[in-house]
């Protein structure tokens, strides 16, 4: 009975088909879109191909742009031994029996290895620093990939032995490209009209794999007429925008939207606000920087700013969403348009940098009380106005 499960599932394995995502992996360097800046003749990773000296790299970049693909075709062109890991799966171990491979084909005069680290950033500091030496001499070439800001994610010693490239998530010309690619292998169009096509592309947010799972759905689905927007919008669920609250995109949203109230861009200011709560930000975050802007930006060009956005945020608290847009917009509109003088802020941002360097300078006796005769006759309130 054993032996027969196994032949069931050996045989299973075999005629399971490949996601469209797999079967659409680019066999080639020129044949992945959207990164030219890296992979062209005059990109980094380009030249380094052709110099043929490749070293440790991290690609830094958004889900579904091509990172690992990257970095599995740059090993093959260069002819290295490419062995992928998971930071989230594997551990030190792991690591210690790759790079133990790696000792050994190197000495017996074989390829040099490549070691694919899918999500660098979740392995832990001692785990990074354990790679460092193999990194420094050369017995792997580190290959990272990455979703999270390296600067912030990575030890400073592993970030100084290895280059930082940068990859952008799919323009629509991209996306449209992997549509293309999508309906040519299936041998069919997209069961779309023009108008969801586009939708469909705006749907994917810059993300190639899931626009390729996307058009997989809809070619198994079996319709008479091409769907439009509203079809298309109830066949495939649209997912949540990609916004980690406690990582680099939520300081870089926040400060998109204190800069746009700061320029006074109403429209701007809304929409990074609504961007960052339909992806689930706390509210309080929300207003705690319009109350800074209302200090720092507005100040005493309209005093009656901070007043609006406590207010707009007691109201808030008191109501809750979604009727508390109303005060929230209103409260951003108010700080956005208000006159703006940041003097208060940069006077006593001077203040406490003299007070920093002055210490425990004495205060001028002519400002001082004097309550005792003693006082009085020491200087104390002397000259006073």
């Amino acid at each position: 009975m054993a032996a027969r499960d196994n032949m069931t599932d050996s045989l299973f394995e075999a005629v399971a088909p490949r996601p469209l995502a797999e079967e659409l992996r680019p066999q080639k360097l020129a044949d992945v879109v959207g990164q030219d800046h890296l992979l062209g003749p005059d990109g980094p990773l380009g030249r380094m191909l052709a110099s043929k000296r490749l070293s440790s790299f991290i690609l830094w970049g958004p889900p579904g742009v091509g990172k690992t693909t990257i970095a599995r075709l740059i090993a093959r062109e260069a002819g290295l031994e490419f062995v992928q890991l998971s930071a989230v799966l594997s551990g030190i171990a792991d690591l210690r029996k790759v790079i133990e491979s790696a000792k050994q084909l190197r000495a017996a005069g074989g390829r040099q290895t490549a070691m694919f680290v899918d999500e660098l950033h979740r392995f832990n500091r001692t785990t990074q620093d354990g790679l460092l030496p193999h990194v420094e001499d050369g017995t792997v070439i580190l290959i990272g990939a990455t979703t999270e800001n390296p600067s912030f994610s990575l030890v400073a010693a592993l970030l100084s032995r290895a280059k930082v490239y940068t990859l952008k998530r799919f323009g629509p010309d991209s996306l449209k490209l992997l549509m293309d690619r999508a309906e040519t292998h299936a041998g069919q169009r997209l069961p779309l009209t023009d108008e969801a096509r586009a939708a469909l592309i705006d749907m994917a947010d810059g993300d190639g794999r899931y626009l390729i799972g996307l058009c997989e759905d809809l070619f198994e689905l079996h319709t008479g007429e091409p769907l439009d927007v509203p079809g298309l919008i109830q066949a495939v669920q649209k997912r949540a925008p990609i916004y980690d609250k406690g990582q680099e995109a939520h300081y870089n949203l926040l400060s998109c939207f204190h800069k746009s109230l700061r320029g006074s861009d109403v429209q701007a200011a809304l929409y990074w606000a609504a961007r960052m709560m339909v992806g689930g930000e706390d509210p309080g975050t929300i207003f705690r920087r319009l109350a800074c802007a209302a200090s720092e930006d507005v100040g005493m060009a309209d005093p009656q700013a901070m007043p609006q956005v406590i207010a707009a945020w007691n109201a808030f608290e008191r109501v809750g969403w979604p009727e508390g847009r109303l005060f929230m917009g209103q409260a951003i509109t108010y700080v956005a348009t208000a006159p703006k003088s940041n003097a208060t802020y940069m006077g006593f941002n001077s203040a406490l940098q003299l007070a920093e360097q002055t210490g425990s300078l004495p205060p001028p006796m002519h400002i001082l009380n004097a309550p005792t005769k003693l006082m009085k006759d020491l200087g104390y309130h002397a000259g006073y106005q």
